[in-house]
């Protein structure tokens, strides 16, 4: 039987329907109102044309609208296309005409750039998430509330793309990752085999839907039979007065959000005792972030993972203080191992390119099949696909992960390979650092020299010389940055990530 994800929702439907199930400002929906709103968008869709294979896109904030859709399009084998509401309109158009979507979901903040690219794009049908609606395009509230909630016939499944995620993009056109119904169904099992019982009933989803670290929360919700609180765009104050409203027991984070969360003033004194989980991702976690939360009485738990494959490995809380720079082990269901750039394996304590075996790998991506063998392998078994992550990492003599970096951030400077978070950790470590990342720029001499920026807390008067100084009292002299420029922020992903591709540019036009 193949597994389908819009199926979780009927399924749960039945089991606990006066559950509440969502959370979203002022809608509140029980299970049965969430899977009769699914049927509703199925029913509509199917209406319009639209069936097994086709593409659908939203470009709108966290709405509850993205669980209409989510649950929907999967049970009729339909594909959500999620866009990112932070790109230009030449951005969003590429993606429409890339994914060939058959018809555009949007929030009313977003007519207008709609309205700019619909006559370029191939969809046919757009649907505006208000009751008004501007004359060429449909009302999504009109739209459910003619359809039937009947449940629609179940279609596809298992290997079927059900969600098209696209990356940011770092090097040339952005990418998009297919991941299945079979890719959401084993993170949600791999996740609860993870944590066990420390998860809890009540999640938030503070990151933006169209980021794999939000989309991936609400089959795994579903299937676990809890409750999402929906943030709709990201506001550190309310989040706070979220956890205790809802008495919130986990959600995920990037480090810069819980960054963030520390600036909101006041922030000792809100209520986090109902929080059991905080699952961190997407980026390495500076230790000194880990132990101010530790001090708070909050449990950060590290996760390494990416789009193409959501969950890769895990560090049990127990072990931050003996190990609090690894990301664990390999999840239950995945496999990682370590090869160098020729194929072969390495011993403990030698860099390589991480490799990760399991179902719940991407199907490849969409329309660019020469970038998804670069990727790819066959697995040992059918339904297995073994993804070459390319970033590098060492392990311990006990098994346990460690990030070096992506292939691209690697810095080679005066014959050596050095690792960006290491001098990241260092720089982090300083009283006063609020931020940093590590760069590598070609040098004719060094071969690339390291650049660090860094974000300083309002009373820090520490200089871009001092700073260095201390950098190379605590590394190697090859590893110590020969610049440090010190910023008021450092430019950041839609989901809050620092991005590097930003300070290169930022770099460049010093």
């Amino acid at each position: 039987m193949k597994i389908n994800i819009g199926e979780f929702l009927t399924r749960r439907s039945k089991v606990t329907p006066t559950r509440e199930g969502l959370v979203c400002e002022d809608v509140r929906r029980t299970y049965k109102e969430l899977n009769d709103r699914a049927n509703r968008l199925a029913n509509a869709m199917t209406s319009l044309g639209i069936g097994h294979g086709d593409r659908v896109s939203i470009l709108a904030f966290n709405e509850p609208e993205y669980y209409d859709m989510y649950f929907g399009l999967g049970k009729i084998g339909a594909t959500l296309v999620p866009i990112n509401y932070r790109l230009a309109g030449p951005e969003i158009k590429y993606i429409l005409s890339d994914c060939a979507s058959k018809a555009l979901v949007f929030g009313p903040e977003y007519t207008q750039v709609v309205d700019s690219i619909r006559r370029d794009i191939p969809a046919k049908d757009f649907i505006v998430i208000s009751e008004d609606s501007p004359e060429w395009a449909g009302s999504y509230a009109v739209m459910i509330g003619d359809a039937f909630d009947r449940e629609p016939q179940i279609v596809g499944g298992g290997d079927d793309t059900l969600t098209i995620l696209y990356t940011s993009g770092t090097t040339g056109r952005p990418k998009g990752a297919e991941l299945t119904h079979a890719y959401y169904y084993w993170n949600s099992v791999n996740l609860m085999s993870t944590l066990g019982l420390d998860v809890g009933n009540t999640n938030l989803i503070a990151l933006p839907l169209f980021h794999i670290g939000a989309l991936a929360a609400p089959p795994y919700i579903v299937h676990s039979g809890g409750k999402a609180v929906l943030l709709r765009t990201l506001d550190p104050k309310r989040f706070l007065e979220l956890i205790a409203e809802e008495k919130v027991a986990g959600f995920g984070s990037v480090p810069q959000l819980l960054d963030f969360l520390k600036l909101v003033p006041d922030f000792a004194k809100y209520d986090w005792s109902s929080v059991r989980t905080i699952l961190v991702y997407a980026a390495p976690v500076p230790v000194t972030l880990i132990k101010e939360y530790e001090a708070a009485g909050i449990e950060v738990r590290q996760l390494y993972g990416l789009t193409e494959c959501k969950r890769v490995s895990y560090l049990e809380p127990e072990l931050v203080d003996s190990k609090p720079t690894s990301v664990g082990k390999a999840i239950p269901g995945t496999e990682t191992f370590l090869l160098d750039a020729e194929g072969k394996p390495v011993s403990a304590g030698e860099h390589g390119i991480l490799y990760v075996r399991g179902p719940h790998v991407m199907l490849g991506y969409w329309n660019q099949p020469e970038r998804s063998a670069h990727m790819l392998k066959p697995g040992r078994l059918p339904h297995e696909r073994v993804l070459c992550t390319h970033d590098w990492f060492y392990t311990d003599d006990e098994g346990f992960l460690y990030f070096v970096g992506r292939s691209d951030d690697i810095i080679k400077t005066r014959g050596e390979k050095v690792s960006p978070v290491e001098v990241e950790n260092v720089l982090h470590a300083i009283d006063g650092v609020v931020e940093a990342a590590v760069i590598g720029w070609p040098d004719e001499l060094l071969g690339e020299k390291i650049c660090a920026f860094v974000t300083l807390a309002a009373d820090c008067t520490l200089s871009n010389k001092h700073l260095r100084k201390l950098c190379l009292s605590q590394l190697e002299n090859f590893m110590a940055p020969q610049e440090v420029i010190i910023l008021t922020e450092l430019p950041k992903t839609a989901t809050g990530k620092i991005s590097k591709k930003l300070l290169k540019e930022h770099y460049a036009s010093l």
